[in-house]
Protein backbone atom coordinates (compact mmCIF):
# COMPACT_ATOMS: atom_id res chain seq x y z
CA UNK A 1 0.00 0.00 0.00
CA UNK A 2 2.93 2.14 0.69
CA UNK A 3 4.54 1.84 -2.62
CA UNK A 4 1.25 2.33 -4.23
CA UNK A 5 0.48 6.12 -2.71
CA UNK A 6 4.67 6.88 -3.10
CA UNK A 7 5.91 9.05 -5.83
CA UNK A 8 7.28 7.24 -8.71
CA UNK A 9 9.85 10.14 -9.27
CA UNK A 10 13.27 10.28 -6.66
CA UNK A 11 13.87 13.29 -4.82
CA UNK A 12 11.52 15.05 -7.50
CA UNK A 13 13.89 14.02 -10.15
CA UNK A 14 12.57 13.86 -13.74
CA UNK A 15 13.90 10.33 -15.48
CA UNK A 16 12.96 9.45 -19.34
CA UNK A 17 11.38 5.82 -17.44
CA UNK A 18 9.41 8.44 -15.30
CA UNK A 19 8.14 10.73 -17.94
CA UNK A 20 7.03 8.28 -19.76
CA UNK A 21 4.75 6.55 -17.21
CA UNK A 22 3.21 9.57 -16.27
CA UNK A 23 2.36 10.72 -19.31
CA UNK A 24 1.32 7.49 -20.67
CA UNK A 25 -0.97 7.01 -17.87
CA UNK A 26 -1.95 10.65 -17.94
CA UNK A 27 -3.37 9.60 -21.50
CA UNK A 28 -5.01 7.40 -20.05
CA UNK A 29 -6.82 8.86 -17.19
CA UNK A 30 -7.73 11.77 -19.65
CA UNK A 31 -9.64 8.94 -21.95
CA UNK A 32 -10.76 7.59 -19.12
CA UNK A 33 -12.75 11.18 -17.50
CA UNK A 34 -14.23 11.87 -21.36
CA UNK A 35 -15.27 8.77 -21.55
CA UNK A 36 -17.31 8.55 -18.02
CA UNK A 37 -18.00 12.07 -18.79
CA UNK A 38 -19.56 11.10 -22.36
CA UNK A 39 -22.16 8.42 -20.73
CA UNK A 40 -24.94 10.44 -19.11
CA UNK A 41 -23.98 14.14 -20.59
CA UNK A 42 -24.46 15.95 -23.72
CA UNK A 43 -20.64 16.86 -25.12
CA UNK A 44 -19.21 18.53 -28.18
CA UNK A 45 -16.17 16.79 -30.01
CA UNK A 46 -13.84 19.64 -28.65
CA UNK A 47 -14.90 19.18 -25.37
CA UNK A 48 -14.13 15.67 -24.99
CA UNK A 49 -10.96 16.19 -26.68
CA UNK A 50 -10.28 18.79 -24.22
CA UNK A 51 -10.87 16.48 -21.39
CA UNK A 52 -8.10 13.37 -22.88
CA UNK A 53 -5.77 15.71 -23.31
CA UNK A 54 -5.52 18.36 -20.42
CA UNK A 55 -4.10 15.94 -17.53
CA UNK A 56 -1.59 15.15 -19.89
CA UNK A 57 -0.82 19.31 -20.29
CA UNK A 58 -1.00 20.17 -16.50
CA UNK A 59 0.98 17.00 -15.50
CA UNK A 60 4.53 18.35 -17.99
CA UNK A 61 3.94 21.56 -16.27
CA UNK A 62 4.51 20.38 -13.21
CA UNK A 63 6.97 18.04 -14.00
CA UNK A 64 8.60 21.23 -15.56
CA UNK A 65 8.07 23.47 -12.67
CA UNK A 66 8.98 20.86 -9.54
CA UNK A 67 11.61 22.45 -7.06
CA UNK A 68 12.49 25.34 -10.01
CA UNK A 69 11.05 28.72 -8.34
CA UNK A 70 11.90 30.62 -11.52
CA UNK A 71 10.91 28.32 -13.94
CA UNK A 72 7.13 28.67 -11.87
CA UNK A 73 6.96 32.01 -12.08
CA UNK A 74 7.65 32.32 -15.53
CA UNK A 75 4.75 29.91 -16.22
CA UNK A 76 2.24 31.85 -14.14
CA UNK A 77 3.35 34.52 -15.98
CA UNK A 78 2.75 33.56 -19.26
CA UNK A 79 -0.19 31.95 -18.32
CA UNK A 80 -1.27 35.16 -16.67
CA UNK A 81 -1.66 36.72 -19.80
CA UNK A 82 -4.21 34.07 -21.11
CA UNK A 83 -7.89 34.92 -21.84
CA UNK A 84 -10.65 32.32 -23.51
CA UNK A 85 -13.58 33.99 -24.77
CA UNK A 86 -16.25 31.03 -24.87
CA UNK A 87 -19.53 30.46 -23.41
CA UNK A 88 -19.45 29.78 -19.70
CA UNK A 89 -19.99 25.69 -19.13
CA UNK A 90 -22.40 23.95 -16.82
CA UNK A 91 -21.02 22.79 -13.14
CA UNK A 92 -20.67 19.30 -14.74
CA UNK A 93 -18.73 20.55 -17.07
CA UNK A 94 -16.24 22.71 -14.56
CA UNK A 95 -16.16 19.80 -12.45
CA UNK A 96 -15.06 17.74 -15.15
CA UNK A 97 -12.01 20.34 -15.87
CA UNK A 98 -11.26 20.58 -12.36
CA UNK A 99 -11.23 16.73 -11.97
CA UNK A 100 -8.59 16.48 -15.16
CA UNK A 101 -6.63 19.08 -14.00
CA UNK A 102 -6.28 17.41 -10.80
CA UNK A 103 -5.08 13.97 -12.17
CA UNK A 104 -2.54 15.89 -14.08
CA UNK A 105 -1.08 17.64 -11.11
CA UNK A 106 -1.30 13.91 -9.28
CA UNK A 107 0.90 12.37 -12.22
CA UNK A 108 3.09 15.38 -12.84
CA UNK A 109 4.32 14.60 -9.24
CA UNK A 110 4.66 10.87 -9.78
CA UNK A 111 1.72 10.00 -8.22
CA UNK A 112 0.18 7.58 -10.16
CA UNK A 113 -1.17 5.41 -7.26
CA UNK A 114 -3.15 8.00 -5.83
CA UNK A 115 -4.17 9.55 -9.28
CA UNK A 116 -5.59 6.24 -10.38
CA UNK A 117 -7.78 5.96 -7.09
CA UNK A 118 -8.95 9.20 -7.43
CA UNK A 119 -9.74 9.32 -10.78
CA UNK A 120 -11.87 6.06 -9.91
CA UNK A 121 -13.61 7.31 -6.93
CA UNK A 122 -14.84 10.76 -8.34
CA UNK A 123 -15.92 9.38 -11.84
CA UNK A 124 -17.94 6.79 -10.43
CA UNK A 125 -19.47 9.02 -7.52
CA UNK A 126 -20.43 11.56 -10.29
CA UNK A 127 -22.00 8.48 -12.25
CA UNK A 128 -23.74 7.44 -9.40
CA UNK A 129 -25.23 10.85 -8.08
CA UNK A 130 -26.53 11.61 -12.24
CA UNK A 131 -28.56 8.73 -11.77
CA UNK A 132 -30.48 10.05 -9.20
CA UNK A 133 -33.61 11.72 -9.50
CA UNK A 134 -32.85 15.40 -7.76
CA UNK A 135 -35.29 18.06 -8.19
CA UNK A 136 -33.91 21.40 -8.06
CA UNK A 137 -36.27 23.40 -5.51
CA UNK A 138 -34.44 26.65 -5.66
CA UNK A 139 -35.74 29.69 -8.46
CA UNK A 140 -35.00 29.10 -11.71
CA UNK A 141 -32.73 32.64 -12.17
CA UNK A 142 -32.89 33.76 -15.99
CA UNK A 143 -32.17 36.88 -18.45
CA UNK A 144 -35.04 38.69 -19.64
CA UNK A 145 -34.68 41.01 -22.60
CA UNK A 146 -37.10 42.54 -24.26
CA UNK A 147 -37.69 45.35 -26.83
CA UNK A 148 -40.53 47.87 -26.67
CA UNK A 149 -41.51 51.08 -28.96
CA UNK A 150 -40.38 54.48 -27.94
CA UNK A 151 -44.08 55.30 -27.48
CA UNK A 152 -44.72 52.58 -25.00
CA UNK A 153 -43.97 53.94 -20.69
CA UNK A 154 -42.14 50.87 -19.92
CA UNK A 155 -42.01 51.69 -16.08
CA UNK A 156 -44.56 49.55 -14.55
CA UNK A 157 -46.14 48.19 -18.12
CA UNK A 158 -44.99 44.30 -16.79
CA UNK A 159 -45.28 44.21 -13.18
CA UNK A 160 -48.66 41.92 -13.42
CA UNK A 161 -47.14 39.77 -15.43
CA UNK A 162 -44.07 39.21 -13.30
CA UNK A 163 -46.10 38.75 -10.77
CA UNK A 164 -47.82 35.35 -12.14
CA UNK A 165 -44.88 34.15 -13.03
CA UNK A 166 -41.90 35.41 -11.30
CA UNK A 167 -40.59 35.67 -7.27
CA UNK A 168 -37.92 38.44 -8.06
CA UNK A 169 -37.81 40.93 -10.99
CA UNK A 170 -34.50 43.62 -11.48
CA UNK A 171 -34.47 46.22 -14.02
CA UNK A 172 -30.81 45.36 -14.99
CA UNK A 173 -30.20 47.90 -18.07
CA UNK A 174 -31.93 50.30 -20.14
CA UNK A 175 -30.65 50.87 -24.05
CA UNK A 176 -31.80 52.77 -26.98
CA UNK A 177 -32.06 51.38 -30.30
CA UNK A 178 -33.06 52.07 -34.16
CA UNK A 179 -31.95 55.81 -33.73
CA UNK A 180 -33.98 56.13 -30.72
CA UNK A 181 -37.24 54.75 -31.63
CA UNK A 182 -36.65 51.31 -29.52
CA UNK A 183 -35.93 50.55 -26.09
CA UNK A 184 -33.96 47.53 -24.88
CA UNK A 185 -34.78 46.61 -21.43
CA UNK A 186 -33.17 44.08 -19.29
CA UNK A 187 -34.38 42.15 -16.72
CA UNK A 188 -32.52 39.54 -14.24
CA UNK A 189 -35.84 37.32 -13.13
CA UNK A 190 -36.40 34.66 -10.82
CA UNK A 191 -39.27 32.18 -11.80
CA UNK A 192 -41.80 30.36 -10.44
CA UNK A 193 -41.66 26.55 -10.13
CA UNK A 194 -43.94 24.76 -12.84
CA UNK A 195 -45.01 28.22 -14.83
CA UNK A 196 -44.61 27.82 -18.60
CA UNK A 197 -41.37 30.26 -20.36
CA UNK A 198 -43.72 30.31 -23.08
CA UNK A 199 -46.96 31.89 -21.72
CA UNK A 200 -44.57 34.38 -20.26
CA UNK A 201 -43.52 35.99 -23.13
CA UNK A 202 -46.46 35.38 -25.13
CA UNK A 203 -47.98 37.61 -22.79
CA UNK A 204 -45.31 39.63 -22.67
CA UNK A 205 -45.92 40.41 -26.42
CA UNK A 206 -49.22 41.84 -26.47
CA UNK A 207 -47.83 44.28 -24.59
CA UNK A 208 -44.98 45.35 -26.37
CA UNK A 209 -46.46 44.97 -29.94
CA UNK A 210 -45.19 41.49 -30.68
CA UNK A 211 -41.26 43.22 -30.52
CA UNK A 212 -38.41 41.22 -29.95
CA UNK A 213 -38.11 39.29 -26.66
CA UNK A 214 -35.56 36.54 -25.48
CA UNK A 215 -34.97 34.59 -22.38
CA UNK A 216 -31.97 33.27 -21.52
CA UNK A 217 -29.46 31.78 -18.79
CA UNK A 218 -27.66 33.77 -16.60
CA UNK A 219 -24.05 34.30 -19.19
CA UNK A 220 -20.83 34.78 -16.89
CA UNK A 221 -18.87 38.11 -17.44
CA UNK A 222 -15.97 36.79 -19.96
CA UNK A 223 -12.20 37.81 -19.65
CA UNK A 224 -10.79 40.46 -21.47
CA UNK A 225 -7.90 39.16 -24.54
CA UNK A 226 -4.67 41.67 -23.38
Amino acid sequence: MESLFASIMTNGTITGASFIIATLCSLALGCFIAFMYAVKNDYSKSYIITLALLPAIVQIVIMLVNGNLGTGIAVAGAFSLVRFRSAPGSGKEITSIFLAMAVGLATGMGYIGVAIIFTLIITIANLLLSSLSIKNYGAEEKILKVTVPESLDFEGIFDDIFCRYTTKVDLEEVKTSGMGSLYKLTYKISMRQNVSTKALMDEMRVRNGNLEISCSRPMLVRAEEL
